[in-house]
């Protein structure tokens, strides 16, 4: 039976720094995923991962770009990923998995925002693909890496855009009624949220627990 999952009142706030919420852990040995952890919100976590002694490696679609970002950060590596691509994402995870490493923290943290309406190689609308659907399944892909670490974590980042939409079962991709950006991008973080509330019920006898997290706002 799944645990139920309660507040922990952690005392974080909306001025604690990624380090703060590190804190004194050793993470020394841990392997880390964090998609787009070459700028932004992404940055920040891979740097505060690092510095408690994590490896990370960062899923990026621009190399060059991402590996100049990482240049001051250490335990980094960096690696070929286009969420909005499936084949791109089952060649990155095949290369981890591969490697025989145990996966300790995946962080499913790049994404896009209200853009214009495209469609990805399936027909999906590119928010919903790139937000939730490539991070869907690059986590499924990744699961013999996540079982073996015998005790992995699953975050991904919503928003709380999630407010703006609620997820449309009959027509999630917008082929039936107009497009709006801000809509579309509201409903994959809907999705990023119910991903890890199912994706924690069903991890949890394997020991991989699933949270979203919201990263603020200014």
């Amino acid at each position: 039976m799944r645990s139920k999952q309660a507040p922990i009142h952690s005392g974080y706030g909306e001025q604690t720094t990624a380090r703060e919420a590190v804190g004194n852990r050793d993470l020394s040995g841990a392997i880390a995923i964090v998609t787009g952890g070459h700028a932004g919100i992404g940055i920040e976590t891979t740097r505060a991962l690092s510095d408690a002694g994590a490896t990370v490696i960062v899923g990026a679609r621009t190399l060059a770009a991402a590996r100049a970002a990482l240049a001051g950060i250490g335990r980094t590596e960096v690696d070929a990923l286009d969420l909005f691509d499936p084949a791109s994402i089952d060649r990155f995870a095949a290369r981890f998995v591969a490697s025989g490493r145990p996966l300790h923290m995946l962080v499913n943290n790049a994404g896009i925002m209200a853009t214009p309406l495209v469609r990805d190689s399936r027909g999906f609308e590119s928010q919903l693909a790139t937000n939730h659907i490539g991070h869907f399944q690059l986590t499924a892909r990744l699961w013999p890496a996540l079982r073996a670490a015998n005790g992995a974590r699953v975050v991904s980042l919503s928003s709380r855009g999630h407010m703006r939409a609620k997820f449309d079962f009959e027509d999630p991709h917008f082929k039936r009624h107009a497009y709006d950006k801000f809509v579309a991008y509201g409903q994959s973080k809907t999705a990023n949220a119910l991903f890890a509330l199912a994706l924690d019920a069903r991890g949890e006898a394997h020991r991989i627990r699933a949270f979203a997290v919201h990263p603020g706002a200014s």
